[in-house]
């Protein structure tokens, strides 16, 4: 069972079905869930081959209306996605380097529907005292997206690009296309993998990677002519799609197929959602 569809399932049970009348708003705690994830795997950094390390603070942003409604559950909602995240993190192989916190906040510059998500790796020590590895551009939120310093006798942190903030929800501009993923440690000789929708960044980090509708999906496009598991991509040499049986069928480079071979720079056409298909060697 996914990760996105267990967290569900506890949402379900908590306070009586409170939380089912709290999220009849457009906003909805699966939608915050993914979003999460999505942060941990657009600021994924390696530090050797047997570490990634993810943010661990995370503050969700809702316009005015979503977050007074909300706002009197926000502690147990918190630790819910807390929760999610940590098995998240333990299902991708990443790690913190601090306690995993989910904080919602207000803003007025958000319609109703509509979120942002902002995140910041904190050690679990000493972590006021550390100052930022860079200073963040101007009109990013101050501190979030930014790593801290490295604690003693940790390895350096490899730079990448800052991510700033991401938003999440439909109707709101998603983050600016062409984004690279950070580049693997030297002398790693590895190929890394990922895809790009809307010009937000996805890992793939595994050998398969299923997109769909599903909460169950690996990575979930929430289009209503793309299936609950709608394709799957194979990575290797060379790497793979496959349809899965699709309603509305799979369109690589302008044709439409059931399996093809993928590229770097592959257009792949899911419903009405273009998917780009990135590889590079580490």
């Amino acid at each position: 069972m996914g990760v996105l569809k267990r967290f569900e399932q506890r949402l379900e049970g908590l306070v009586n079905g409170t939380f089912a009348k709290v999220f009849k708003s457009e906003v909805q705690p699966v939608e915050i869930a993914g979003a999460l994830q999505r942060e941990c795997d657009n600021n994924a950094t390696i530090w050797n081959r047997d570490r990634t390390v993810v943010p661990n603070d995370f503050i969700v942003e809702l316009s005015t209306p979503d977050f007074e409604r909300l706002s009197p559950y926000s502690g147990q909602l918190g630790d819910e996605l807390a929760g999610m995240v940590r098995d998240y993190a333990k299902q991708q192989r990443y790690t913190f380097m601090g306690p995993i916190k989910v904080h919602l906040e207000k803003a007025d510059d958000l319609d109703t529907g509509l979120y942002r998500v902002r995140s910041r790796t904190l050690a679990s020590s000493s972590s006021q005292q550390q100052p930022p590895a860079s200073a963040p551009p101007s009109g990013a939120p101050s501190g979030y997206g930014y790593p801290p310093a490295a604690p003693a006798g940790a390895p350096p942190m490899p730079s990448s690009p800052p991510p700033g903030s991401r938003p999440g929800g439909y109707g709101y501009p998603p983050a600016a296309a062409g984004q690279r993923p950070p580049a693997a440690p030297a002398g790693g000789g590895r190929t890394r993998y990922w895809i790009e929708i809307n010009g937000t960044r996805h890992q793939i980090s595994r050998p398969t990677l299923v997109l769909g509708r599903s909460t169950d999906a690996d990575v979930r496009i929430d289009d209503p002519g793309v299936s609950r598991r709608h394709c799957e991509i194979r990575t290797g040499t060379p790497s793979t799609i496959q349809d899965l049986g699709s309603t509305n069928g799979i369109v690589v480079d302008g044709q439409h197929t059931t399996r093809a071979t993928l590229r770097d720079g592959s257009r792949i056409v899911v419903g009405s959602t273009t998917v780009i298909y990135r590889q590079a060697e580490g």
